[in-house]
């Protein structure tokens, strides 16, 4: 599993015209999924996006995490993580799980990070044109990948 991860000063989802899933302060996460992900991939991701310390503390230091600040978090699905351009200028995304393993994947890490959390994790709509509109704090952005742990 891939995660882009942003701070944000708020974040929303739009889809045909409708917010589907809207925080204030918090992280707004860009998750995709590989065939062959496992549980322990998404349960490593999520406890390391949930405990990330990258909110200031009162001395002005990046030591707290979202559940610290009790900040939210919003989750869109994004296939496009998984991205090659090796061969050429137009992408293959023959990483990405397909649809049918990918959907529920993504479900249960929206459940699981909901969980962790302590509170409902809004999201977009799995597998439809999107609008993302989000104010980055900071800003501030974190690349995670379960395979590499990093």
């Amino acid at each position: 599993m891939r995660a882009l991860v942003q701070r944000v000063r708020e974040a929303r989802v739009t889809v045909d015209g409708r917010v589907t899933g809207a925080v204030g302060p918090g992280l707004l996460v860009l998750a995709g999924m590989a065939a062959d992900d496992t549980a322990d991939d998404r349960d490593w991701l999520v406890r390391k996006i949930v405990q990330l310390r990258i909110f200031a503390d009162a001395a002005g230091v990046m030591n707290r995490s979202v559940q610290d600040v009790g900040g939210g978090i919003l989750a869109v699905s994004q296939f496009t993580l998984y991205a090659s351009t090796r061969k050429g200028n137009r992408p293959s995304y023959s990483a990405a799980a397909p649809p049918d393993i990918a959907a529920p994947a993504f479900a249960a890490f929206v459940d699981a990070l909901g969980v962790a959390l302590g509170r409902p994790v809004p999201t977009g709509v799995f597998g439809a044109h999107m609008e993302v509109a989000l104010v980055n704090d900071g800003p501030v952005t974190i690349w995670l990948d379960s395979r590499g742990r990093e």
